[in-house]
């Protein structure tokens, strides 16, 4: 460990590291030490193009640049010395030869690092009236990027991005000199399944997505952390809403799950939460109030009980942890067979991307129920969450099921009772690795529908089920599971750490 002073503050960091990396690690970066910077990005190679991050260091003659400068024991840095401020605004007045200050209409206005860099260190008049350089406008580099080169600045963090993560190298930087400019090599066009991710880390707004571009301005928006469901990564992202319509979702970092990268699958996903939903509750042909649906499957349930009948369940690993358990608690009661659920399976690759392409597999089997796609057997009732494939319930009477969306409800469904998606309800996920982490509801459906923990317990009073009188609170239910399943002890909702953490 070594122990560096900077700006009159102590701080003991790891050996070895760069002046960024540390003040990175220790998280006081742009917070508490407000250190600007460009070309630096924690999960890319250092670059030390744009020189903005210079920093004087006691005891040596020339600024430093802290993005590739190795802290050692000792050493005393100044982040706001007359000569450091000289050095940023004379960084941002070269940036500005080329780059145009058309905020007004750039898209990226409200998150852009040169329009607050140059409100705060930028010179008020050019000493130049040379005209810009001429460069492309709304060029497309691929099916989901718009290129305005004329802002671009070289930072160059794409390229390492293309380079580094994605591993497909289609982008560089030709010519040298002024003439230096971005584009796509011959015959190439920026197409990787991670390619939005380059709009991301653009720190100004020279690429921007097709899907977000001019949507709507960032001001207007609020960021909700959540989960991608989309595999069994789940990665961390923000939900960009703004009344009650979801715009985009962005990486959130986790450096222990998805780093600060996002599949270009996963970020689309928020399309499908509200198309194709599954609005009405339904018995039979016939569609009803969502209460005449749940008294009637709850008299069928209770039928069944009374006849001493079969009765089987199907969960959902699209399901929280905290519903999975009130299906568990249920299957206790009921005295049945152990619930089972089945994995939809697909492409991977080596960074990101799982074959299983559910978000809950691992909680489901941390909480007993069992892998199976295989028929349930004879049955006089069955409760299913989720899509199901038809053929496992052929020998079923009835068949309640629990959906979100229109193309998941079974033929052969009896009972149909619309459930809300994990974009609109409190609750958690366990990723493939066994890492439990909580998503917040950043929607409100604009139908009757509840969650899947809701419902049950619902179906269950419905049906008379002894120790069922209590209606469904989430909170109260993750406080139970902490202390009922070993695995999950100590990780109820209101104890999970934003970055999620690993099951016991």
């Amino acid at each position: 460990m070594a122990q560096i002073t900077i700006d009159g503050e102590t701080y003991e960091v790891g050996d070895g590291l760069t002046i960024l990396e540390a003040l990175d690690q220790l998280g006081v970066l742009m917070n508490e030490v407000e250190l600007p910077h460009y070309c630096w990005h924690p999960k890319l190679s250092v670059d030390g193009s744009c020189r903005l991050c210079q920093v004087e260091i006691e005891g040596v003659p020339k600024l430093q640049i802290a993005c590739n400068t190795p802290v050692r024991d000792g050493m005393v840095i100044h982040t706001k010395s007359e000569r450091v401020e000289q050095a940023r605004r004379g960084v941002m007045e070269l940036l500005l030869l080329n780059h145009p200050l058309d905020c007004p209409i750039c898209d990226q206005a409200g998150e852009c690092k040169l329009q607050d860099y140059a409100f705060d260190y930028g010179v008020k008049h050019a000493r130049t009236d040379l005209p810009r350089r001429p460069a492309k406008k709304g060029f497309e580099l691929g099916p989901t990027i718009v290129f305005d080169q004329e802002r671009c600045i070289l930072c160059r963090r794409c390229v390492r991005f293309c380079r580094e993560v994605s591993q497909t190298g289609e982008l560089g930087v030709f010519q040298r000199g002024e003439r230096s400019l971005l584009e796509t090599f011959p015959g190439a066009e920026l197409d990787n399944p991670y390619s939005m991710n380059v709009a991301d880390i653009c720190p100004v707004g020279a690429l921007t997505t097709k899907d977000f571009r001019f949507k709507v301005r960032v001001w207007f928006l609020d960021d909700v952390p959540s989960i991608c469901n989309q595999c069994g990564r789940g990665c961390n992202i923000n939900a960009s809403r703004s009344n009650n319509r979801v715009y985009r979702f962005v990486p959130r970092r986790n450096d222990a799950v998805n780093q600060t990268w996002i599949c270009d699958h996963g970020r689309m996903s928020y399309k499908g939460l509200t198309e194709g939903r599954c609005t009405e509750a339904r018995v039979g042909s016939r569609r009803v109030n969502y209460d005449e649906a749940v008294s009637t499957a709850g008299d069928r349930l209770r039928s069944a009980i009374d006849a001493k009948r079969p009765i089987v369940v199907v969960a959902s690993p699209f399901a929280s942890n905290e519903d999975l358990f009130v299906l568990q608690r249920l299957i206790g009661d009921l005295g049945c067979e152990p619930g089972t659920f089945a994995i939809e399976r697909g492409d991977s690759d080596a960074l990101l991307i799982r074959a299983d392409k559910c978000p809950n597999a691992e909680g489901a089997r941390a909480l007993g129920f069992l892998e199976s796609d295989a028929a349930v057997g004879e049955a006089a009732i069955a409760l299913v969450l989720g899509r199901v494939a038809p053929e496992r319930l052929v020998n079923v009477e009835t068949q309640v099921q629990l959906v979100s969306h229109e193309a998941d409800i079974s033929v052969s469904a009896d009972v149909v009772l619309p459930v809300r998606s994990h974009a609109e309800y409190l609750g958690s996920f366990t990723n493939f690795e066994r890492r439990a982490q909580r998503f917040s509801p950043f929607l409100e459906p604009c139908f009757e529908a509840w969650s899947f923990g809701d419902a049950l317990t619902e179906i269950a009073r419905a049906a008379k089920v002894l120790g069922w009188e209590q209606p469904f609170d989430v909170i109260r239910v993750s406080r139970e599971l902490a202390q009922a399943v070993p695995a999950f002890a100590g990780l109820d909702l209101e104890s999970l750490p934003a970055e999620g953490a690993p099951l016991r």
